[in-house]
């Protein structure tokens, strides 16, 4: 598989793009207790090796546990026995399911869809890697996927990456390439069989053909695994110009876009109104976190805000976002 290296900006990521972002990798935090208005507070446990122990909380001592955990600080202020109590650290595999397709071809301004899911990807990769924690991924676009399994591998980040870039530099709306939604649940399912328990699965997709399939196989991981989708869209696509055309553009072609008439955009509109929203639902009806993530704005900043900053050495993390308006 080639490297490619340059970018067109916004249009394409190259691979050195996507190498060049493991520094803000380190910059986003996938610790638990995230702060309280994190939106991932409490589900994810610990996955940073080292002591083998995470502080879980302090509560009354209660008859069995070890002396030795007595918190005497907190005995002495309470004038009560309390204990200080420690979960193990388990070493968990994160995969990532990163989406190329032409529905991802998009973008209004700052950057395509498909770029901000690839660099949303990479800097996730960088992460879970600087957490000293498996990583693997399943790439896909339109005709293919490409799968890595999780190791403990700066050459697999490279590996994934690399796959990211060249799926990302073969979209074109001029390639004659045929939209396949289908290819969503495709990839969702071969994660699916990986992630058996335990596992970390990040899904950065627009999720264009997303279905009761796909609803059902994201709740069934779920249950047994820590799931977040994050939702890449653009503002545009849920707020189309009044004009009856848009030029549309990869860098190198154009071609005009005929949105047509007032009734005909508005069934755009909707259309795109409805997926969204119907994904974003699937927080509370299966208990996976939906994080929108605007290609409008800059990646890292947005993935600061959804999952937590790295705590400063005062002990404050990243706030979150109140919201989003989607497209």
């Amino acid at each position: 598989m080639t490297e490619p290296t340059k970018s067109a900006q916004g249009v394409y990521v190259g691979f050195d793009d996507l190498l060049a972002l493991e520094y803000r990798g380190r910059q986003v935090s996938f610790l638990p207790r995230q702060p309280v208005h994190s939106l991932l507070s409490g589900r994810f446990a610990s996955r940073m090796r080292g002591r083998g122990l995470n502080f879980e909380e302090i509560r009354d001592y209660r008859p069995g546990d070890d002396v030795r955990s007595i918190d005497w600080k907190v005995t002495a202020r309470l004038r009560k026995p309390h204990v200080r109590v420690f979960d193990e650290e388990r070493d968990r595999q994160t995969l990532l399911v990163v989406d190329q397709r032409l529905s991802m071809f998009f973008g209004s301004r700052r950057a395509m869809k498909s770029v901000t899911a690839a660099e949303a990807a990479a800097i996730g990769a960088w992460r879970v890697l600087g957490s000293g924690d498996r990583i693997g991924a399943v790439v896909f676009n339109d005709r293919e996927l490409a799968e890595f399994r999780a190791k403990r591998s700066r050459s697999t980040v490279l590996q994934i990456l690399a796959a990211i870039a060249t799926y990302n530099r073969a979209l074109s709306v001029g390639n004659g390439a045929t939209a396949t939604p289908a290819m969503l649940n495709r990839s969702i399912e071969q994660v699916r069989r990986r992630a058996l328990h335990d596992a970390v699965v990040i899904v950065i997709s627009d999720f264009d053909g997303a279905d009761d399939q796909t609803r059902s196989m994201m709740g069934e991981m779920a249950r047994h695994n820590d799931v977040v989708a994050l939702l890449v869209h653009d503002p545009l696509q849920s707020d189309l110009p009044p004009s009856a055309s848009m030029t549309v553009t990869d860098g190198d072609l154009q071609i005009r876009l005929d949105v047509g008439r007032d009734s005909v955009r508005k069934d755009i509109e909707r259309a795109t109104r409805e997926r969204v929203g119907g994904v974003l639902a699937w927080s509370h009806q299966i208990g996976v976190p939906v994080l929108p993530l605007s290609a409008a704005e800059e990646t890292a900043p947005q993935l600061r805000k959804l999952l937590g900053a790295m705590p400063a050495r005062q002990g404050r993390g990243g706030q979150v976002s109140s919201g989003a308006h989607l497209g």
